[in-house]
């Protein structure tokens, strides 16, 4: 099967220029100004962008939490990401403590394997590091194509690892090429002023947002930022939020120090107001939603190199699942549905409003996190020997979001009535039609586990 993509406006992290594009099988053959060529399928682009699919390096389909999953699974989650234009995700498999890493990953296969409609792939949590463990390392990196590694410095008692794991894991997972994630908040401080508002009978969504003021997640930003230091091992922040957390990072640079951040897209548009709404629920998320002043840092971050990737943390709950925690925040499952409106809300609210380029734009949607994630470039970039994976995008069509029109597994949006400009209209994925007018054209398997390469690129 060829395609011939005609005089679409090509956009990459570094290039912006009007070409075809010739793809055969899977991969992209040939770009070049009106391409002599012979093609299956003729799509004509004129007057669209035409991008790389978006890589969102920080997803949770079907996901166990709080004695409930999140309720988009590896199909819907994945097709949902597709609509949206983000064409490869990577999960998160949450080791259990007291299992190994293997068990872990087949559990989160059982839940994956020939049921995802787009491209995917894992970090691997590590929530129990011990002798055992430490050697399973090598393994994920070298044989399973698992090159990152996710600890927790809160949720103590069921995720977190205290800082003697955290030091020996980096020296392992830096011995063979590895990299580490890190949700950097301090989860002794949390759980204390937790138990405060308790105690004192302060029990709604507010109060998820006040146990959780931006020194927890500095101070632990900090201090992962110094270990990361202290043992040379690649390093990479999710989910980032606010200023004095970015500071941290920027601290780091004095001793010329590289350290990844990521941060979503709420954080740059949602603010901590909503907190105090009577469906406040639907924005409980950890690290929760700052202030106005962290969303200027953020895309200052953005501009200064400081924040490399854009993601979603999209983690998904029903409305009756959130009610969990109507008499108690603390019940509330955290997670925010986002997976399919990231692409055309940063597009929106960053080039559209003149806070990043376009060239940023892909930088953040999808370059970095596949340089920093060993699939550049295969994925991230439009190139000859590059996955066919591309997105036609209006950037002029004006259009609503809305649960009533999305395609993710929840029946509420963060961002009812939100009015964005630019729309996905076409998505390729590995040289094949998937989404066109609104419709999906591939069925759940379809979708391919990528393995990654080790260490991340530089960039």
């Amino acid at each position: 099967m060829s395609i011939l993509i005609k005089k679409g406006n090509i956009i990459t992290a570094t290039d912006n220029y009007v070409a075809d594009i010739f793809i055969e099988g899977e991969t992209i053959s040939a770009i070049g100004k009106n391409l002599n060529v012979t093609a299956d399928e003729v799509i004509d682009a004129t007057g669209k962008l035409v991008m790389p699919g978006g890589v969102d390096p920080h997803v949770h389909l079907d996901m166990p939490f709080m004695g409930t999953y999140s309720s988009d699974n590896y199909e819907t989650g994945t097709r949902a990401a597709l609509f949206g234009g983000t064409t490869t995700v990577i999960d998160f498999v949450l080791q259990k403590q007291g299992n190994s890493l293997q068990a872990a990953l087949q559990e989160w296969k059982e839940r994956s394997t020939n049921n995802c409609v787009g491209d995917y792939s894992f970090h691997m949590a590590v929530t129990d590091f011990n002798d055992e463990t430490k050697k399973e390392i090598r393994h994920f990196i070298e044989q399973e194509g698992i090159t990152s590694f996710k600890t927790f410095m809160a949720y103590k008692g069921a995720l977190m690892i205290d800082d003697r794991q955290m030091i020996g894991l980096m020296e392992e997972v830096k011995k063979h090429g590895g990299l580490i994630n890190v949700h950097a908040t301090n989860g002794d401080m949390i759980d204390y002023l937790i138990a405060k508002h308790k105690s004192e009978g302060k029990l709604s969504p507010l109060y998820h947002y006040l146990s959780q003021p931006e020194v927890t997640e500095a101070e632990a930003s900090e201090r992962f930022v110094e270990m990361a230091g202290y043992t040379g091992c690649p390093g990479y922040i999710v989910h980032l939020t606010c200023e004095g957390a970015l500071n941290a990072v920027r601290n780091g640079t004095y001793r010329n120090q590289k350290v990844f951040v990521e941060t979503c897209i709420q954080y740059l548009i949602l603010d901590a107001s909503l907190y105090e709404r009577e469906d406040g629920a639907k924005w409980v998320m950890s690290p929760p939603l700052r202030e106005k002043k962290d969303q200027a840092t953020l895309w200052a971050g953005i501009n200064q190199g400081l924040v490399q990737v854009v993601a979603t943390d999209h983690c998904p709950f029903m409305w009756q699942q959130k009610l969990m925690g109507k008499d108690d925040f603390s019940k509330i499952p955290n997670g925010h549905p986002a997976i399919e409106n990231r692409i055309e809300l940063l597009f929106s609210e960053g080039v559209n409003k003149g806070k990043i380029t376009l060239n940023k734009f892909v930088e953040v949607a999808s370059t970095n996190a596949a340089k920093i994630f060993g699939m550049f470039p295969k994925k991230g970039t439009i190139a000859v020997d590059s996955d066919a994976d591309i997105i036609l995008f209006d950037a002029n069509e004006k259009h609503t979001l809305s649960a009533s029109t999305h395609h993710m597994n929840v029946d509420y949006s963060g961002y009812e009535g939100w009015e964005v400009t630019g729309k996905v209209k076409t998505v390729l994925l590995r040289g094949k039609v998937v989404i066109n007018n609104d419709e999906c054209k591939v069925e759940k398997g379809y979708g391919r586990f990528i393995k990654r390469n080790k260490v991340a690129q530089i960039i």
